[in-house]
C-alpha cells in the first residue's frame, strides 16, 4: 500500500515539476494551436471562395479548401510540438508508417475519392444528367468525391461509388432519356394513315413534354401484324407517366380510327391417316 502511495507521488511530482517548468511553453503552443486553426479555417474557406467565383465546380472548390486546411492544420501542430521542445522527425515517421498501414485498409475509399476526383475534373456527366451505369439509371441528383446519387422516377435515391463509374460503360442523355413503343396493326391497314395516327396521337404531348419529335416508322413484320416502333426522348422524372400516357393515345387513336389490333393466331390443320 505504501509502495503505491510513493510510485503515485512520485508521479505527481514529476507532472507538477514538468508543469511548472513549461507552463508558458504549454500555454504557448496551446495557444498557437489555436490562433492556427483559426487561421487555417479561414485560408480554407477564402481558397473555396475563390474557386468558386471563378466558376469552378463547387465539389472540387470545397475538396479543395479543405485540403488546404488541413495542411495548414498539420504545419501549426508541427510548429506547436517544436515550441514544447518535441522533435517531430519520430513522430513524421510514425506517421508515415501510419499512413501506409490506413491507406492498404482503405484502399477501397481512396479509390472512391480518386475516382471522384476524376469526375470532377473530366465531367463526364453534371448534376441534372441522366446516366446509365452498371445496369442502374436515373437522374444526377449529387456528385460527391466519395459517391454519387442518382434519384429515379419513383423518387428512389441510388448511391453508386465512384470506383463503379469510373472505366466503365457510361451513357449520358443529359437531362431526358429515350422511350420506346410498339404497336401491330393488320397487313391490310394503310401505313400512312396509321403513321399519321400515331402522329397526331403523340402531338398533345410534344408541346410541353416532348424534348424532340417522336420518329414513327415500320419495325418488322410479324407473323399476323405489321409492327410500328415510336421513339421519343422524354423528361427522365416522367419516363412512365409519358411512356403509359402515349400507349393509351396511340391506342385509342388506333382504335377509333376503325384499324384492326391483331392478335397472334395459329392455323392447325388435323390430317386423318389411314388406319392398318
Amino acid at each position: 500500500m505504501n509502495e503505491d502511495i510513493e510510485r503515485i507521488q512520485k508521479i505527481t511530482d514529476i507532472v507538477v515539476e514538468y508543469l511548472v517548468t513549461y507552463s508558458f511553453q504549454i500555454v504557448g503552443a496551446i495557444f498557437l494551436f489555436i490562433i492556427g486553426a483559426w487561421i487555417a479555417g479561414k485560408i480554407g474557406k477564402k481558397v473555396e471562395k475563390i474557386m468558386c467565383d471563378r466558376e469552378i465546380d463547387v465539389t472540387l472548390s470545397r475538396f479543395t479548401g479543405s485540403v488546404v486546411k488541413v495542411i495548414v492544420l498539420v504545419l501549426v501542430a508541427f510548429i506547436a510540438l517544436s515550441h514544447l521542445g518535441i522533435s517531430v522527425t519520430p513522430l513524421l515517421a510514425a506517421l508515415g508508417a501510419l499512413g501506409l498501414g490506413v491507406g492498404l485498409a482503405i484502399q477501397g475509399m481512396l479509390s472512391n475519392y480518386a475516382a471522384g476526383f476524376t469526375i470532377i475534373i473530366t465531367r463526364p456527366f453534371v448534376v441534372g444528367d441522366t446516366i446509365r451505369v452498371q445496369g442502374v439509371a436515373g437522374l444526377v441528383k449529387e456528385v460527391h468525391l466519395g459517391y454519387t446519387i442518382l434519384v429515379d422516377e419513383d423518387a428512389v435515391r441510388i448511391q453508386i461509388p465512384n470506383r463503379l463509374v469510373i472505366g466503365e460503360i457510361l451513357h449520358n442523355s443529359n437531362s431526358n432519356s429515350l422511350i420506346e413503343l410498339s404497336i401491330g396493326v393488320a397487313y391490310d391497314s394503310d401505313t400512312n394513315k396509321v403513321t399519321d395516327l400515331i402522329q397526331n396521337a403523340l402531338s398533345t404531348l410534344e408541346a410541353t413534354e416532348l424534348a424532340k419529335k417522336p420518329i414513327i416508322g415500320i419495325d418488322s413484320f410479324g407473323d399476323s401484324s405489321i409492327n410500328f416502333g415510336i421513339r421519343f426522348w422524354a423528361p427522365t422524372t416522367k419516363h412512365y407517366e409519358l411512356r403509359y400516357a402515349a400507349n393509351k393515345l396511340i391506342h385509342d387513336a388506333i382504335v377509333q380510327a376503325g384499324i384492326v389490333i391483331p392478335f397472334p393466331q395459329r392455323e392447325i390443320t388435323m390430317l386423318n391417316g389411314d388406319k392398318h
